[in-house]
């Protein structure tokens, strides 16, 4: 997919989703979109209590809710505009690109949910010591235009480096994160920029170096398409009082939730995380209802110093659903 493409795609779909708009029934299932990533803690958890038949959305909405998977933002927000999905957990990028290429239009955010929670990992045989050893790399991030890859497509200009699309004095390649651990054993990655528990799992098992770990980015966010605040406007702020409650029994039952969060991302990804990773990967995200503004405007202006975004729009109509988490 090219620039032009991508960053025009949203606007094209968010204007033939809201031409085949139709009118909602007040049972229909609320769909939440995620990733399989520990960045989405109260997601994993709240999909697990789904998939057992307990779920945390469901009683507290009193519909239906249905899960979602995507690797990275920008797939999540082409199902908001598509009509496909009314809720998702996302980075901060992929929120703002929506909200630019819609002119305000077409999303909101409801809720912090995490801080923190990726890095930069090296493989050991790549030399890197330095950001400025970067150059002449292969670096992954998890897809065009997800947050991680604006990241990094910022910190490199920042450096000084010639960055474009398909090359420059790196070569940045969108990964699943699901494949990083193979392609760093076979060498074919120097770097990756990857949220967790993907970071951590190539520290403890491919031996790979953290070069740079983010502690701030407001890494995770709940937001929403404009449309089902719309529609369903009193199940939009009970989402986000049912997730300001999430957040904060997530913090006070460490032990169960880590359970459930085990337990997703088995399903998820066929794989159970290993106790060290969970450790490791748990203790690098910070969860938090709160958002900060000057955090998000930081992501805008890396989003236009990658050349992903020429301008946003005010920052207030994307904040204005938003409600203060309780104390």
């Amino acid at each position: 997919m090219n620039r032009r493409h991508f960053l025009s795609l949203s606007l094209a779909t968010a204007a033939s989703a809201s031409c085949r708009r139709k009118p909602v029934a007040a049972d229909a299932p609320v769909r939440f979109g995620h990733f399989p990533n520990i960045t989405h803690v109260q997601a994993l958890v709240a999909s697990q209590l789904s998939f057992l038949g307990n779920g945390w959305f469901e009683k507290r909405l009193g519909v239906p809710v249905q899960w979602f998977t995507y690797n990275a933002g920008p797939s999540a927000t082409e199902a908001i505009f598509s009509g496909s999905l009314d809720v998702t957990y996302i980075g901060p990028s992929p929120v703002l690109n929506a909200y630019a290429r819609s002119a305000g239009k077409e999303i909101r955010i409801l809720s912090g949910a995490a801080n923190g929670g990726s890095s930069i990992v090296v493989r050991p045989e790549a030399g890197i010591k330095t950001i400025m050893d970067l150059k002449g790399k292969r670096i992954a991030t998890p897809q065009l235009g997800n947050t991680q890859d604006v990241q990094l497509r910022a910190l490199l200009k920042e450096n000084g480096f010639t960055v474009t699309q398909t090359g420059g004095d790196v070569t940045i390649i969108p990964t699943p994160n699901a494949d990083l651990t193979n392609l760093f054993q076979q060498g074919m990655l120097d770097a990756a920029w990857a949220p967790e528990p993907f970071a951590s799992i190539l520290e403890l098992e491919q031996q790979a170096q953290n070069l740079l770990q983010d502690t701030e980015t407001n890494v995770t966010m709940l937001v929403s398409s404009v449309a089902f605040l719309k529609d369903r406007p009193a199940l939009g702020a009970q989402v986000t009082t049912a997730h300001h409650e999430l957040t904060r029994w997530v913090t006070a039952n460490p032990v169960e939730s880590r359970s459930l969060l085990a337990g997703a991302l088995k399903r998820l990804t066929s794989r159970e995380p290993k106790p060290a990773v969970l450790e490791k990967a748990l203790a690098r995200v910070v969860l938090t209802n709160s958002l900060s503004r000057p955090s998000l405007e930081k992501m805008a202006h890396n989003a236009i110093a990658a050349g992903f975004l020429k301008d946003v729009p005010s920052l207030d109509q994307l904040l204005s659903s938003m409600t203060p988490p309780a104390s």
